[in-house]
């Protein structure tokens, strides 16, 4: 089964452009990609896909030549399926097993531009990484992450409920009962994560058993993958840096919390490969004094988000049992489940033509430690917010941002419904893509 994406409203947009460059989708392995694009084919009176990995032996077409009207006639005439400008979606998949195909994207641009070209790849920034270019100008370049909290009510068929959500706002709260069955949905998300073949797994089946086996699974074969970095970095080190990330997450990132026999460089190496296969997010500390706030970061202090929050609390050993029957979310607690939601459902929410960059602040004084989860631009106005698991808790740091900032408000993202305390404006957990929609 297909699960909507909000990505799917952008790649119609971009069919219908005039002035259409070729479409190249980037994100880590099993997001959604190949099944988005093979969604957006059916659209199109012919789609052909290429999938290097699976067809090696047409890496061949692009070998001698990169003029795309002679590579359309080898496509054509070796599939069977006519390439017509404006009726043809040409997708490329697994770019990253052929460089020169990823070169000659820009001459599509040039020579073919009624032609819809789209490619994509899960190893693809390496590829990317080892080209001295690849036709910035002529390559439009889109991100793809795992499902949103938005789009798993949309998959379930609960479209009413995401549009009040959606509509609702601190001095515009769910009723109760609404309120009470979001938070049960966000607690099924959050064990299932957001790898769609986890949420179709479970809309078929409503299991949360069997999506957690897929889960595993899951896990497993990202590990395998490490092998594919061996050439760049240890793989029983990649190994350590991931593990170490569930471990200290919430939490600056120490490095010599994770392994005493390697090297600051060769942690940090291992950590920036997790980095840019995008199986690990960082947010940096900023002293936020100003916009833009990536001016005052300091990349020396970072936590890090694992793209998923299934892969997360399969990772960290959640007891499950206690974490659906909780309804004070203790269980969250554990591992700063919460902030890493709210982190993912930032980017997830952000434009898909960039990947955001995330920040927070955290101010260490003897007797007045401080830290405020994220930091957010919005125009011209910073915003703080604070992510609290539960309904209750102080908001000191967040008080004590203000007063030393003076900004004008502040975001708490809890398991409270919508609610505003003087300068701070309360958003529930199952909300938090409303800060940026609004």
């Amino acid at each position: 089964m297909y699960i909507k994406r909000n990505i799917d409203i952008e790649l119609i947009n971009w069919k219908s452009e005039k002035q259409r460059k070729p479409l190249l989708i980037r994100g880590a392995r099993q997001v959604g990609k190949t099944r988005t694009i093979r969604e957006l084919g059916r659209s199109f009176k012919n789609f052909i896909e290429i999938n290097f990995e699976e067809t090696p032996r047409m890496k061949a077409m692009f070998e001698d030549d990169l003029d795309p009207v002679k590579i359309c006639e080898n496509i054509s005439a070796i599939t069977g399926i006519d390439i017509v400008q404006g009726k043809t979606l040409l997708f490329f998949d697994e770019i990253q097993g052929c460089p020169k195909a990823i070169a000659s994207l820009r001459f599509f641009f040039e020579k073919m531009p009624q032609l819809h070209v789209v490619a994509a790849g899960s190893l693809l920034e390496f590829a990317l990484s080892e080209m001295p270019t690849f036709g910035v100008g002529r390559i439009r370049s889109a991100f793809m992450f795992p499902i949103s909290f938005a789009e798993f009510l949309a998959g379930l068929g609960e479209i009413k409920l995401l549009n009040m959500i959606e509509k609702a706002k601190p001095d515009k709260p769910l009723n109760d009962v609404l309120h009470e069955k979001s938070i049960q949905l966000l607690q099924k998300f959050l064990c299932l994560g957001g790898m769609p073949q986890v949420i179709a797994e479970y809309l078929q089946t409503r299991s949360l058993n069997q999506s957690q086996k897929l889960l595993d699974d899951i896990i497993i074969s990202l590990q395998v993958d490490f092998a594919k970095y061996k050439k760049r970095v240890n793989v029983s080190l990649l190994q350590d840096v991931f593990q170490s990330v569930v471990s200290q997450a919430g939490k600056k990132f120490v490095y010599s919390k994770v392994n005493a026999l390697a090297s600051h460089a060769q942690i940090k190496d291992a950590l920036q490969l997790l980095i840019t296969a995008g199986l690990v997010f960082p947010v940096t500390h900023s002293s936020s004094n100003g916009i833009p706030l990536g001016a005052e970061a300091n990349y020396k202090k970072q936590k890090m988000l694992v793209l998923d929050t299934g892969i997360f609390q399969r990772l960290m050993g959640l007891d499950l049992s206690e974490y659906l029957l909780s309804k004070e979310f203790s269980a969250i607690n554990k591992g700063s489940l919460a902030e890493q939601y709210v982190g993912l459902e930032l980017i997830k929410s952000s434009s898909c033509y960039q990947i955001p960059a995330l920040f927070y602040w955290h101010r260490e004084a003897k007797n007045s430690n401080a830290e405020v989860d994220y930091v957010l631009q919005n125009q011209n106005e910073i915003i703080p917010i604070e992510v609290k698991a539960g309904t209750k808790g102080s908001m000191q740091s967040m008080n004590t941002f203000l007063n030393e900032k003076k900004y004008i408000r502040g975001i708490r993202i809890s398991n409270e419904n919508f609610s505003r305390y003087d300068l701070i404006d309360v958003y529930p957990l199952y909300a938090a893509a409303n800060i940026l929609t609004e």
